[in-house]
């Protein structure tokens, strides 16, 4: 290692890349490297983000250049095996700010948001990097030539994507943002380097539906199976719409014409030999009242995270967990818990511990609808429930010796509700001890048994 380089060098990065813990037993702790350090550079070359450096440290043999608090340089000659990490973490996990949005989407859910929540709700990302790190989805809106570039030499995939519509004009108008049309051009690279995509298309009655989601649905199945799945999704409508464009929700009327679109095209793709391509999320079954199609045809949960499928699979999961809860012999406690979900699931988690009384004697689960009063009825999903919602519609019923709440409910990592409620001053005004379980089949099954 050579040391002493004093330098009066600058960044050749706007952003610092700060390093805020340094591994046990790593290579950067055997280098002296330690929190509060500044990496520089490797190999003489550029770090943008976090692709550059992971990508700059794969070789067996780098140069790094690492700036101290006090300003001096190290130049640190590292040999190392292929692909080994240096075991720094740093303090912008993506060694770049984020991205933000600039659209004026007419049916963002963030413009929605009530005024005097915590700052990083109203944030708007379209970040690439973060489509690949966290499966966010992005317009492309926000995207260069060089971005692209990037994508494609590391291979970042799968790249999730918000298409909305494949009519340039309408996407332009949709979107508010007179370049949102050219940027479905970049759809053509992406397919041709063969990055995988999934995409997702928010519907607006009267607006991208009927024979527009026909005509977008047409033109992405030409990018399959590169594009492996696409989602469709209802507009979310909150209270809080004074100013914006004009939109009304789903009806079951409408809601059954766009499954039915949908259940055309997903024919259309197996007849083509693809998978079923394209997949309503759930809230189009329970809008229309319709049974949610058999697990075969969610394609191994591609769009899980669009809410498409998630109730299908706690049924699938739920009923195996049942039937290996009695193969099994296992009692209940004899506890009383009270499950809370919003309107979109609550009668697919009834049916369910409906089964589980019925089929496992001396179980005693139940469960509470909550409907959302702080967003507005039309938001039915159990995850933008807040904690003054629940305390209001729970105060005066028989919960009995357990509340059991979503983690979907919290932000993440946090015990903390959208409305900054927590989960022990919730409890404390309920008097009732609240246990946090994930949205997985057998978890609930044992916990209707108060067995976890």
């Amino acid at each position: 290692m050579a040391k002493g380089m004093e330098a009066d060098r600058r960044s050749i990065h706007k952003n610092a890349h700060i390093v805020k813990k340094v591994l046990p037993g790593s290579i950067a702790e055997e280098m002296e490297i330690e929190p509060g350090d500044e990496i520089i550079s490797i190999n003489e070359q550029i770090i943008e983000d976090i692709f550059d450096f992971q990508f700059l440290c794969m070789d067996e043999e780098i140069t790094v250049l690492v700036r101290k608090p006090d300003g001096e340089e190290w130049e640190l000659d590292i040999e190392k095996e292929e692909n080994e990490d240096l075991g720094v973490e740093f303090e912008n996990g993506l060694m770049d700010d984020y991205r933000s949005c600039h659209n004026k989407c007419i049916f963002c859910f963030i413009d929605q948001n009530p005024p005097g929540m915590r700052e990083t709700l109203y944030f708007k990302d379209d970040d690439s990097r973060l489509s690949f790190l966290q499966g966010n989805y992005i317009t492309l809106t926000n995207m260069s030539d060089h971005d692209i570039d990037r994508m494609i030499h590391y291979h970042l995939e799968p790249i999730n994507i918000s298409f909305h519509t494949m009519n340039p004009e309408l996407r332009c108008k949709m979107l508010n943002n007179r370049f949102a049309g050219d940027a479905l051009k970049k759809v053509d690279k992406l397919y041709e380097a063969g990055i995988t995509m999934n995409g997702q298309i928010v519907s607006c009655p009267g607006i991208n539906d009927g024979k527009e989601l026909e005509y977008s649905l047409e033109k992405l199945l030409s990018y399959a199976p590169v594009l492996q799945s696409v989602s469709v999704v209802p507009v979310g409508l909150t209270k809080y719409r004074d100013g914006l464009y004009p939109l009304e929700s789903y009806t079951k009327e409408t809601a059954a014409e766009v499954i039915d679109i949908i259940e055309r095209y997903q024919q259309k793709a197996i007849a083509k030999g693809y998978n079923h391509f394209v997949h309503a999320s759930d809230e189009w079954y329970i809008v229309a009242e319709r049974e949610f199609p058999e697990e075969e045809r969610y394609d191994g949960y591609l769009q899980l995270a669009n809410g498409v499928g998630t109730m299908r699979l706690l049924i699938e999961e739920s009923v195996k967990a049942i039937v290996k809860a009695k193969k099994e012999g296992l009692q209940p406690s004899g506890e009383k818990v009270t499950f809370v979900t919003g309107v979109h699931s609550y009668d697919t988690v009834k049916e369910i511990l409906d089964q589980i009384k019925e089929e496992i004697p001396g179980a005693k689960p139940q469960v509470y609808k909550i409907m959302n009063e702080f967003y507005g009825h039309h938001i039915t999903v159990t995850g933008l429930l807040t904690g003054g919602d629940l305390y209001e519609q729970l105060k005066e019923q028989s919960l009995g010796d357990k509340l059991i709440i979503s983690e979907n409910m919290l932000r993440s990592g946090e015990e903390v509700f959208l409305d900054d409620m927590t989960v022990t001053e919730l409890s404390e005004k309920l008097n009732i001890p609240i246990q946090i379980v994930s949205a997985e089949g057998e978890q609930l099954v044992l916990t209707a048994l108060g067995l976890v």
